[in-house]
Protein backbone atom coordinates (compact mmCIF):
# COMPACT_ATOMS: atom_id res chain seq x y z
CA UNK A 1 0.00 0.00 0.00
CA UNK A 2 1.22 3.58 -1.06
CA UNK A 3 -0.02 6.87 0.51
CA UNK A 4 1.06 9.94 -1.17
CA UNK A 5 0.50 13.52 -0.38
CA UNK A 6 -1.47 15.85 -2.89
CA UNK A 7 1.09 18.70 -3.46
CA UNK A 8 0.12 22.06 -3.49
CA UNK A 9 -3.33 22.44 -2.81
CA UNK A 10 -4.45 26.22 -2.64
CA UNK A 11 -6.13 27.79 0.44
CA UNK A 12 -9.34 26.56 0.32
CA UNK A 13 -12.34 29.27 0.19
CA UNK A 14 -15.96 29.04 0.10
CA UNK A 15 -17.63 27.32 -3.01
CA UNK A 16 -14.10 25.69 -4.29
CA UNK A 17 -14.26 22.77 -6.20
CA UNK A 18 -12.27 20.26 -4.45
CA UNK A 19 -12.42 17.18 -6.74
CA UNK A 20 -11.05 19.69 -9.43
CA UNK A 21 -8.49 21.04 -6.84
CA UNK A 22 -7.28 17.10 -6.47
CA UNK A 23 -7.63 16.09 -10.12
CA UNK A 24 -5.29 18.95 -11.19
CA UNK A 25 -2.50 17.96 -8.78
CA UNK A 26 -2.96 13.93 -8.62
CA UNK A 27 -3.07 11.02 -10.99
CA UNK A 28 -5.90 8.97 -9.88
CA UNK A 29 -6.26 5.71 -11.11
CA UNK A 30 -9.25 2.93 -10.38
CA UNK A 31 -8.90 1.81 -6.75
CA UNK A 32 -7.70 4.46 -5.47
CA UNK A 33 -9.13 5.88 -2.19
CA UNK A 34 -9.08 9.96 -1.67
CA UNK A 35 -8.80 10.89 1.79
CA UNK A 36 -9.42 14.69 2.74
CA UNK A 37 -9.16 16.51 5.43
CA UNK A 38 -12.49 18.05 6.98
CA UNK A 39 -10.58 21.25 7.42
CA UNK A 40 -10.75 21.72 3.60
CA UNK A 41 -13.94 20.33 2.99
CA UNK A 42 -15.61 22.87 5.54
CA UNK A 43 -13.52 25.63 3.88
CA UNK A 44 -15.24 24.74 0.66
CA UNK A 45 -18.55 24.73 2.19
CA UNK A 46 -18.29 28.13 4.04
CA UNK A 47 -18.47 26.52 7.43
CA UNK A 48 -17.12 29.26 9.37
CA UNK A 49 -18.38 31.70 12.17
CA UNK A 50 -17.41 34.26 14.53
CA UNK A 51 -18.54 34.01 17.85
CA UNK A 52 -20.43 37.29 17.53
CA UNK A 53 -22.85 34.98 15.70
CA UNK A 54 -23.70 33.20 18.80
CA UNK A 55 -26.05 34.84 21.13
CA UNK A 56 -25.89 33.44 24.98
CA UNK A 57 -28.45 31.13 25.90
CA UNK A 58 -28.69 30.63 29.93
CA UNK A 59 -27.60 27.30 29.70
CA UNK A 60 -24.57 28.20 27.63
CA UNK A 61 -23.40 30.89 30.46
CA UNK A 62 -23.99 28.23 33.08
CA UNK A 63 -21.69 25.75 31.13
CA UNK A 64 -19.09 28.56 30.85
CA UNK A 65 -19.50 29.38 34.40
CA UNK A 66 -18.74 26.29 35.45
CA UNK A 67 -15.63 25.21 32.99
CA UNK A 68 -14.42 28.76 34.52
CA UNK A 69 -14.44 27.60 38.14
CA UNK A 70 -12.49 24.31 37.46
CA UNK A 71 -10.16 25.42 35.05
CA UNK A 72 -9.22 28.51 37.02
CA UNK A 73 -9.00 30.47 33.84
CA UNK A 74 -11.51 32.55 31.59
CA UNK A 75 -13.93 30.60 29.08
CA UNK A 76 -16.15 32.04 26.43
CA UNK A 77 -19.79 30.99 26.65
CA UNK A 78 -20.41 31.75 23.31
CA UNK A 79 -17.82 29.32 21.75
CA UNK A 80 -20.29 26.94 24.47
CA UNK A 81 -23.01 28.00 22.58
CA UNK A 82 -21.44 27.36 19.50
CA UNK A 83 -20.91 23.93 20.60
CA UNK A 84 -25.10 23.42 21.86
CA UNK A 85 -25.57 24.54 18.39
CA UNK A 86 -23.33 22.00 16.47
CA UNK A 87 -24.39 19.07 18.34
CA UNK A 88 -27.35 16.09 19.49
CA UNK A 89 -26.40 16.00 22.68
CA UNK A 90 -23.76 16.80 25.18
CA UNK A 91 -22.66 13.57 26.88
CA UNK A 92 -20.11 15.99 29.48
CA UNK A 93 -20.46 19.37 29.93
CA UNK A 94 -17.56 19.45 32.52
CA UNK A 95 -14.36 19.46 32.61
CA UNK A 96 -14.57 19.80 29.11
CA UNK A 97 -17.32 19.26 26.94
CA UNK A 98 -17.75 16.10 24.55
CA UNK A 99 -20.25 16.32 22.04
CA UNK A 100 -22.44 14.05 19.76
CA UNK A 101 -22.37 15.93 16.50
CA UNK A 102 -25.79 16.50 14.26
CA UNK A 103 -24.46 13.22 12.27
CA UNK A 104 -23.23 11.41 14.67
CA UNK A 105 -19.76 11.66 15.23
CA UNK A 106 -18.63 11.77 18.91
CA UNK A 107 -15.72 14.13 20.10
CA UNK A 108 -14.73 17.28 22.22
CA UNK A 109 -16.52 20.42 21.40
CA UNK A 110 -18.54 18.66 18.54
CA UNK A 111 -15.36 18.83 16.46
CA UNK A 112 -14.99 23.12 16.58
CA UNK A 113 -11.87 23.73 15.53
CA UNK A 114 -10.07 27.64 16.57
CA UNK A 115 -7.32 27.35 14.12
CA UNK A 116 -6.78 26.74 10.44
CA UNK A 117 -9.33 29.14 10.16
CA UNK A 118 -7.67 32.48 8.73
CA UNK A 119 -10.61 35.71 8.71
CA UNK A 120 -12.62 34.12 11.41
CA UNK A 121 -13.00 33.15 14.94
CA UNK A 122 -14.47 29.21 14.24
CA UNK A 123 -14.13 26.28 11.67
CA UNK A 124 -16.93 24.08 12.14
CA UNK A 125 -17.26 19.90 10.98
CA UNK A 126 -19.45 19.89 7.18
CA UNK A 127 -23.29 19.36 8.44
CA UNK A 128 -23.17 15.90 6.29
CA UNK A 129 -19.47 14.61 5.50
CA UNK A 130 -21.06 11.30 3.51
CA UNK A 131 -22.92 13.62 1.59
CA UNK A 132 -19.81 15.73 1.20
CA UNK A 133 -17.38 12.40 0.13
CA UNK A 134 -20.28 11.56 -2.42
CA UNK A 135 -20.25 14.65 -4.02
CA UNK A 136 -16.41 15.03 -4.20
CA UNK A 137 -16.63 11.42 -5.81
CA UNK A 138 -19.29 12.49 -8.12
CA UNK A 139 -16.44 15.30 -8.86
CA UNK A 140 -13.60 13.21 -9.86
CA UNK A 141 -16.54 10.57 -11.53
CA UNK A 142 -17.14 13.68 -13.97
CA UNK A 143 -13.60 14.15 -14.65
CA UNK A 144 -13.43 10.52 -16.03
CA UNK A 145 -11.76 9.36 -12.65
CA UNK A 146 -13.94 6.53 -11.92
CA UNK A 147 -13.79 4.18 -9.70
CA UNK A 148 -12.16 6.59 -6.53
CA UNK A 149 -13.14 6.25 -3.22
CA UNK A 150 -13.70 9.26 -0.52
CA UNK A 151 -12.88 9.29 3.28
CA UNK A 152 -13.53 12.80 4.70
CA UNK A 153 -11.44 12.53 8.00
CA UNK A 154 -10.77 14.37 11.11
CA UNK A 155 -8.38 14.16 14.23
CA UNK A 156 -9.82 12.82 17.34
CA UNK A 157 -8.47 11.62 20.81
CA UNK A 158 -9.80 8.60 22.56
CA UNK A 159 -10.57 6.85 25.78
CA UNK A 160 -8.02 5.60 27.85
CA UNK A 161 -5.54 6.70 25.70
CA UNK A 162 -3.08 9.99 25.06
CA UNK A 163 -3.11 11.67 21.82
CA UNK A 164 -4.76 12.26 18.93
CA UNK A 165 -5.29 10.12 15.50
CA UNK A 166 -7.09 10.20 12.17
CA UNK A 167 -10.70 9.13 11.88
CA UNK A 168 -13.26 8.99 9.07
CA UNK A 169 -16.30 11.22 9.47
CA UNK A 170 -17.65 10.71 6.12
CA UNK A 171 -16.85 8.30 3.29
CA UNK A 172 -18.26 7.37 -0.28
CA UNK A 173 -17.19 4.46 -2.59
CA UNK A 174 -16.13 1.96 -0.36
CA UNK A 175 -18.34 0.36 2.94
CA UNK A 176 -16.90 2.09 6.40
CA UNK A 177 -16.14 -1.71 7.47
CA UNK A 178 -15.22 -5.33 6.26
CA UNK A 179 -16.67 -8.16 8.46
CA UNK A 180 -14.63 -11.23 9.32
CA UNK A 181 -17.34 -12.94 11.03
CA UNK A 182 -17.52 -16.55 9.64
CA UNK A 183 -14.35 -16.75 8.27
CA UNK A 184 -11.41 -18.68 9.96
CA UNK A 185 -8.13 -17.72 11.94
CA UNK A 186 -5.04 -19.12 11.11
CA UNK A 187 -5.52 -21.97 13.59
CA UNK A 188 -9.30 -22.71 12.37
CA UNK A 189 -11.36 -21.00 14.76
CA UNK A 190 -14.11 -19.35 13.24
CA UNK A 191 -14.02 -15.21 13.79
CA UNK A 192 -17.22 -14.41 15.61
CA UNK A 193 -16.93 -10.36 16.35
CA UNK A 194 -14.38 -9.22 14.24
CA UNK A 195 -15.67 -6.79 12.46
CA UNK A 196 -12.45 -3.91 10.90
CA UNK A 197 -13.30 -0.22 10.55
CA UNK A 198 -11.61 0.50 7.12
CA UNK A 199 -12.37 3.74 6.83
CA UNK A 200 -11.11 4.92 10.35
CA UNK A 201 -7.87 2.52 9.47
CA UNK A 202 -7.42 4.06 6.39
CA UNK A 203 -8.03 7.61 7.80
CA UNK A 204 -5.19 6.96 10.46
CA UNK A 205 -2.25 5.63 7.93
CA UNK A 206 -3.43 9.24 5.88
CA UNK A 207 -3.15 11.18 9.00
CA UNK A 208 0.63 10.04 9.38
CA UNK A 209 1.33 11.72 5.80
CA UNK A 210 -1.21 14.49 5.92
CA UNK A 211 0.61 16.17 9.48
CA UNK A 212 -0.27 18.69 11.77
CA UNK A 213 0.63 22.35 11.75
CA UNK A 214 1.32 24.88 9.06
CA UNK A 215 3.49 21.56 6.92
CA UNK A 216 0.05 20.05 6.87
CA UNK A 217 -1.46 17.91 3.75
CA UNK A 218 -4.90 17.78 3.20
CA UNK A 219 -5.24 15.36 0.99
CA UNK A 220 -3.39 11.65 0.59
CA UNK A 221 -4.12 9.44 -2.16
CA UNK A 222 -3.86 5.42 -0.88
CA UNK A 223 -3.39 3.27 -3.63
CA UNK A 224 -2.94 -0.51 -3.98
CA UNK A 225 -5.13 -1.21 -0.73
CA UNK A 226 -7.92 -3.88 -1.63
CA UNK A 227 -10.95 -4.09 0.36
CA UNK A 228 -11.17 -7.84 -0.45
CA UNK A 229 -14.51 -10.44 -0.38
CA UNK A 230 -15.59 -9.39 2.88
CA UNK A 231 -19.02 -8.56 3.20
CA UNK A 232 -19.33 -4.63 4.09
CA UNK A 233 -21.42 -2.41 6.22
CA UNK A 234 -21.88 1.70 6.78
CA UNK A 235 -22.70 0.93 10.22
CA UNK A 236 -19.49 3.04 11.84
CA UNK A 237 -21.62 5.35 14.70
CA UNK A 238 -22.61 3.13 17.92
CA UNK A 239 -26.32 3.63 18.28
CA UNK A 240 -27.51 4.55 21.79
CA UNK A 241 -28.73 1.38 23.05
CA UNK A 242 -25.35 -0.59 21.34
CA UNK A 243 -23.16 2.09 23.26
CA UNK A 244 -22.18 1.28 27.57
CA UNK A 245 -19.88 3.78 27.55
CA UNK A 246 -22.38 6.81 26.23
CA UNK A 247 -25.00 5.48 28.42
CA UNK A 248 -22.46 5.74 31.80
CA UNK A 249 -22.15 8.93 30.65
CA UNK A 250 -24.89 10.40 30.82
CA UNK A 251 -24.98 9.58 34.28
CA UNK A 252 -21.56 10.80 34.98
CA UNK A 253 -20.60 14.35 36.90
CA UNK A 254 -17.81 16.12 37.81
CA UNK A 255 -17.92 17.41 41.88
CA UNK A 256 -17.83 21.27 41.81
Amino acid sequence: MELNGVADLPEIRPGDDIAALVADRAALEPGDVLTVASTIVSKAEGRTADLKDYPVSGRAREIADRLESVAGEEKDPRFAQAIIEESSELLIDCPFLLAETRFGHICPNAGIDRSNVPDHDLLLLPKRPTESAERIRSGLAERGLEDVAVVVTDTCGRPFRHGQTGVAIGWAGMPASRDWRGERDRDGHELGVTVQSVVDELAAAANLVTGEGDGGTPAVVVRDWDFGTHEGSDELFRSVDDDLVRQALRTWRVDG
